[in-house]
This record gives C-alpha cells, sequence and structure tokens, in this order.
C-alpha cells in the first residue's frame, strides 16, 4: 500500500533563462496586422524578440489559440531553439487561454529536459499549472520494453522567467499553483490506476495515507462496520464482489474560530460492471474512471490542508466494486440506506446513487453549512453537455455560485434544474423511493433528484455529474491527456476558498 505519487516536471522561478534551459516557450497573440510576441519587459532583448517573431512568421506562425511553431534560437540565447505558442487575440486572452497554451506546449516537448518560459509573466499560476498538467504522465504499469525512452519524456524540468523571482507574492502564487497541480495529479492518479490495482480497500489505505500525511483526522469503516451501522446502500452495491467496500472520512479543521462547514462528498465505484443489469462490454474498461468522484474528493481536502484555508472541510468517501456474482443485488431488491429511507433497487447499474446517499446522511450528521457531492453518475450527463462540461445541479443559489467559479477556473460547469415533474416518477411500488425513473428522459436530473431526498433541511448543496469531463477516452488537449483528467478539483477549492472568504 502507497498513495499516489505522480511525476511532475520540477518547477522553479528564474529572472532570465538558464544555461540549463534547452528550449524557449513565448507566447504568440493573433491580430489583423499580424502575430506579435507577448512578453514582459526585459526579459528577453528587443532586437532578438524581433529576430524570433521574424522567423515565426515565416515559417506561418498566426498567433491563434495553441498554435505551436518551433524555430532555432537566435545565437543571442543560449538556448538551441524557441517554441512559439499561440495565445489568440490580445484582448481575449484570460487565465484558462494560458493554461492551455501552456499545457499544449508542454505536451509537444518530450526529450526535453529543461524548459524556460515567459508564459510566466502573462499569468504565473495558469502557466504553472498548464505546464505541470500538460506535462503529466502515467507510467507506473510500463515495463522497461514499453516504457518511454529519453526522447519521449515530457520536460523534467521547467523554469518560470517573471521580473522579480524573488519577491514574496511570486513565490506565493508559485507555491499555490504547485499544489493546485499536484492535487489535480493526484486524482488523475488514482483514476488511472486499473481496478486490479485499485479496489475499495486498496483505495482506502491509499486515501488513509494521504490524509495522515496532510495531517487530517481519518476514519475507515470496513464492510462489517458498514453493516453494523446501516450502510444499506454501500453494503448493497458492494456485495456481488469477493472485494467488499469501505466508507473513508477525511477530516480538517482550520485554525479560524467559527470556521464555516464544508462537507465533500464523492462516487467511489471502483469497477462498475453495472452489476445483475450490466453494461454492454464495449467500452467496460473506462469504468476504471468511476471512482473519479472520489478521487477528486480526497484531493482537494487534502489541497485545502496544504493551503490553510480558512473553512472546515470534510470527506465523506464511499467505496464499492460493482459486480455480477450470486451474492449480488437483483433488480427488484430493496435496501434500507443509512438513515433509513427505504430504496426498490430497480437497476442495479445505478448504483453510484446508492452509495451516495449513505455518504449525504452520514455528511450532514456533521451539520455543514456546505455540502459538494461529485460523481461520475450518468451516461445522461454526456448526452446532454458532452464529455466537458459537468452539470451542476442543487440548492439555486448554491448551484449557480459553484458553476460560476467552475467555469472562472475553466472546468466549465453549467447548471442545471431539478424539475418537479420528474420525482414522481421516483415512486416505488414497495419502498420509500425507487433508484430510477421508468424513462431515460432527464435521466441526469433525475439521479440528482434522487440525491436531493438525502440532503438535510438548510444545507447548501451542489451536485457535480462528471461522467465525461472526469476521464478523457479522446485525444489530448490542453493540459488534458488520455484518461483521469482531475475534475472538478481546481472547482471544489475555489468554491471552498470562496466560501472561506465570503461565507
Amino acid at each position: 500500500m502507497s498513495a499516489p505519487a505522480p511525476t511532475l516536471p520540477e518547477l522553479v522561478l528564474a529572472g532570465s533563462v538558464s544555461k540549463r534551459a534547452d528550449v524557449l516557450v513565448i507566447g504568440l497573440t493573433s491580430g489583423s496586422d499580424g502575430p506579435e510576441v507577448l512578453l514582459g519587459d526585459g526579459l528577453v532583448d528587443e532586437a532578438v524578440l524581433g529576430d524570433l517573431l521574424d522567423a515565426a512568421t515565416a515559417v506561418g506562425a498566426t498567433g491563434k489559440s495553441e498554435e505551436l511553431t518551433r524555430v532555432p534560437a537566435p545565437a543571442a540565447l543560449t538556448v538551441t531553439s524557441v517554441l512559439a505558442v499561440g495565445l489568440g487575440a490580445a484582448d481575449k486572452i484570460d487565465a484558462e487561454q494560458v493554461r492551455r497554451s501552456a499545457g499544449t506546449a508542454a505536451r509537444a516537448l518530450n526529450g526535453v529536459e529543461v524548459v524556460a518560459t515567459t508564459l510566466s509573466e502573462v499569468d504565473l499560476g495558469a502557466a504553472v499549472e498548464g505546464f505541470a498538467l500538460g506535462a503529466y504522465t502515467f507510467t507506473e504499469f510500463r515495463s522497461a520494453k514499453s516504457a518511454p525512452g529519453a526522447d519521449a519524456r515530457p520536460p523534467a524540468r521547467v523554469e518560470f522567467l517573471v521580473t522579480s523571482p524573488r519577491a514574496r507574492d511570486t513565490k506565493a502564487a508559485l507555491t499555490r499553483a504547485t499544489a493546485i497541480a499536484e492535487a489535480v495529479a493526484t486524482a488523475r492518479e488514482f483514476v488511472n490506476t486499473p481496478p486490479s490495482h485499485l479496489y475499495p480497500a486498496e483505495f482506502a489505505d491509499r486515501a488513509k495515507a494521504l490524509g495522515t500525511a496532510a495531517g487530517l483526522k481519518v476514519e475507515v469503516l470496513d464492510e462489517k462496520a458498514l453493516a453494523e451501522q446501516g450502510y444499506g446502500g454501500i453494503v448493497g452495491v458492494g456485495q456481488g464482489s469477493s472485494r467488499p467496500p469501505r466508507l473513508v472520512r477525511l477530516s480538517y479543521s482550520s485554525k479560524k474560530r467559527k470556521a464555516p462547514k464544508v462537507a465533500l462528498v464523492g462516487k467511489g465505484v471502483t469497477f462498475d460492471t453495472g452489476g445483475i443489469s450490466i453494461k454492454p462490454a464495449a467500452g467496460m474498461e473506462n469504468m476504471t474512471s468511476d471512482m473519479g468522484g472520489a478521487a477528486a474528493v480526497i484531493a482537494t481536502v487534502v489541497l485545502a490542508a496544504k493551503l490553510g484555508v480558512a473553512a472546515d472541510v470534510t470527506a465523506t468517501v464511499p467505496m464499492a466494486e460493482n459486480m455480477p456474482s450470486s451474492t449480488a443485488q437483483r433488480p427488484g431488491d430493496v435496501l434500507t440506506q443509512y438513515g433509513g429511507t427505504t430504496v426498490e433497487v430497480i437497476n442495479t447499474d445505478a448504483e453510484g446513487r446508492l452509495i451516495l446517499a449513505d455518504a449525504i446522511v452520514r455528511a450532514c450528521e456533521d451539520d455543514p453549512d456546505y455540502l459538494i457531492d461529485t460523481a461520475t453518475l450518468t451516461g445522461a450527463q454526456m448526452v446532454a453537455l458532452g464529455t466537458r462540461t459537468p452539470g451542476v445541479m442543487g440548492t439555486d443559489e448554491f448551484r449557480d455560485r459553484v458553476a460560476e467559479l467552475s467555469r472562472s477556473v475553466g472546468e466549465n460547469g453549467w447548471a442545471m434544474p431539478l424539475p418537479a415533474e420528474l420525482r414522481p416518477d421516483l415512486n416505488s411500488r414497495v419502498a420509500d423511493l425507487a433508484n430510477v425513473t421508468p424513462h431515460r428522459w432527464g435521466g441526469m436530473l433525475a439521479a440528482a433528484i434522487f440525491l436531493k431526498e438525502f440532503v438535510a433541511e438548510g444545507v447548501q448543496w451542489a451536485h457535480l455529474d462528471v461522467a465525461g469531463p472526469a476521464f478523457n477516452t479522446g485525444g489530448p488537449f490542453g493540459y488534458i491527456g488520455k484518461g483521469g483528467t482531475g475534475v472538478p478539483v481546481r472547482t471544489m477549492i475555489t468554491v471552498i476558498e470562496d466560501i472561506a472568504a465570503n461565507g
């Protein structure tokens, strides 16, 4: 057992290009008069900049978003080449554009040991996050014969050029951005670890190790404790597997008196076959990602502790493996959720909401002011919003706040309704609730309406469905590679910091 250790480049500040650097990355903007170099004063000589712009333009550079143009370095620079990355129109550049361009550049620099960049003068935090996450790779299970060679490895060191590398606020910005990148990469590491090696007990052990190292209070319930304490949803989903379920709680207490209390809940299905309501074989391997919500909340509560946010944060994380077997729950079974609500299991592939319901009730026993749950919950999320836009549902004001903050950090959350007319469709013939509606319309919304039944009165609540955004099955883009993305870690930490600042 060991906590995940994501491999990221060494990230450092520098006032000039060092002799160790092999490539200099600069930003180009696009305009009606052609591309321009976007650069802080004094980092590179003006005459050299002119030579660079001429060379890039000569081979077709336009400065459009994320366009890459690599040219030989002028003799005045110690690097061997310069990579110009497009930032788009100068008046439309924001942090997310810098993040994406930095990530695109990092992915293009395999085989380069040391990189220097001036994107840090545009937005240091975004440049650090983009380069770190663009360079992230997962190679734990590659043997020597298939491991990337030296010419295929991402940069080992990135030097962020700034005019005042020793300034306190500059160092603080680097530290914060590095911590955020590490948290996102940690979530990616969990998601990318195959279910043969990350099953509920192992997942719980790794979460415990991370929490203990961060100074968090840690509680782990095994299958016996879960049964004794009435966690019927977690036990029901996990009973078909030879690898029993767990519930992990990680608690961070700030030093602030009367700090706001934030509860996080994340779905931790380490592999989902659908159970007796088994999924089609095609694409089932992607269900290694069905614990993406759990990965994100674990990484977020650890990040909150590292950043010392002025809010008390507790993550309640249910973990189970959903398998078909002679002991698996059946369609038509009735289980009793933690807290006493009975649920008729119509479809065993709607299992995430069952384990989340238990965890939400337990989280609400702590009387939180806010509750955020996140899960790779429904295929309907992708039908409605595509693979890069999380659906955000919940209490209206908090839902909108979370969605807006999510968009501000580039994770693209979009507010969605909870239509009252869908609630009667969750009525059961024999129990308090059914776990699915008898139709497929509004499936993402119906799942959130089910979860709403378990949220305590007066708690501000947001549910993030990240079924598509948490796992990229397509080609790499920006700072996102194939596999786990780490969404929505950056949304949740931003929301927590906003709560700490504004209540």
